[in-house]
């Protein structure tokens, strides 16, 4: 699917730069709505002994994912593009590997969430960077923001892996 469509805007960005962005902003869309399916994925099976405080953790992850999806899609046609954010759309451009389906005791299920989590924090950090090379301050600073965030989830999420050796 081609999410440029160039609506006419008054923001000062030149039209080949915002395309860019808008690729750059709907490649981030697509990660983080599939890892939040990904996170719920998490919540709703989760099993074991640590059932109750993975399965609260995984579900206020996930709400804190659920909000960045409409920031960066709304970030996209404010720059005058189509924001693909169906599931379908995101399932079929996510960078993130699928969860494998047989994964529902607790800690495997934290391992899992620990890889997406750190593959999205990382490509988010190469979102900022791009966004910043082709001079969009905002798009950086709402990808900045972003990252600040997984960075702590992801904090979360590894400190139940970590001191039990």
């Amino acid at each position: 699917m081609n999410a440029i469509a160039n609506f006419p805007t008054n923001i000062d960005l030149p039209p080949q730069m915002r395309e860019r962005i808008i690729e750059l902003l709907n490649a981030q869309l697509a990660d983080t709505a599939d890892l939040y399916s990904q996170t719920k994925q998490a919540h709703w099976n989760v099993k074991g002994p640590h059932f109750m405080q993975l399965h609260l953790l995984f579900d206020q992850l996930a709400e804190e994912l659920f909000p960045w999806i409409d920031t960066i899609a709304e970030r996209a046609t404010a720059l005058g593009g189509m924001a693909a954010g169906t599931v379908r759309m995101a399932g079929s451009t996510s960078r993130l590997p699928e969860w494998p389906l047989h994964v529902v005791e607790g800690m495997a299920s934290v391992e899992e969430l620990v890889e997406r989590y750190a593959e999205l924090a990382a490509s988010t950090r190469e979102a900022i960077k791009s966004a910043m090379d082709l001079g969009d301050a905002d798009t950086a600073d709402l990808f900045t923001n972003q990252s600040r965030g997984l960075d702590k989830s992801l904090w979360f999420l590894q400190a139940h892996l970590q001191g039990s050796d």
